[in-house]
């Protein structure tokens, strides 16, 4: 090819032209030094560019789980009520400033739209509660907890056991059984 090597670029297929004869020693656009082969350079600089390509993102799954319809119904309420009242304040600040007549009904419609988005906040809190609490995932004790509560059961038959054996000796009456009193 003559003093012009030419060189495929991986990603397109178009053919570069490098100035750079072969054989020269010179870096090549990759910064490696152009070697005696051309051909053994080029797949060099591939191998390299393949190497340093990272995609722009990496899918991972969620690690939440989407919200449950009447949550997120709620949630979505909230937000548009709570923006109407930013809003809605943005406005009455602006008519201050500007002195006009509809100042005072804004600031009055600004602090009743605090109370409602303040209540629809609320709302969502309350009704992700309810819905945890009926629908929600079963939560199972750990294993040292069982276990305790395993103890706990089978001291509590025990105890039971040894009422009932103190209750029998009782009702046979008559001292049997009993130790005398001195």
């Amino acid at each position: 090819m003559g003093t012009a090597q030419r060189r495929v670029a991986p990603e397109d297929g178009a053919a570069a032209r490098s100035t750079v004869r072969p054989g020269s020693g010179a870096p090549d656009r990759d910064g490696a030094p152009r070697g005696g082969d051309a051909e053994f350079s080029g797949a060099r600089a591939r191998t390299r560019q393949q190497a340093q390509y990272r995609p722009l993102w990496v899918e991972e799954p969620a690690k939440r789980y989407r919200m449950p319809d009447p949550v997120r119904t709620s949630a979505v309420r909230a937000v548009i009520i709570i923006a109407v009242t930013l809003i809605q304040a943005m406005v009455a600040f602006l008519c201050t400033v500007a002195e006009s007549w509809l100042a005072f009904p804004m600031v009055i419609s600004s602090v009743a739209s605090t109370v409602v988005a303040t209540w629809s906040a609320v709302d969502v809190l309350v009704t992700r509660q309810v819905w945890n609490q009926r629908y929600g995932v079963v939560s199972e004790p750990s294993s040292t907890a069982r276990a305790l509560r395993r103890e706990r059961r089978a001291a509590r038959r025990q105890m039971r056991a040894a009422e009932r054996e103190q209750e029998r000796i009782r009702r046979r009456g008559g001292g049997a059984g009993q130790l005398s009193h001195p």
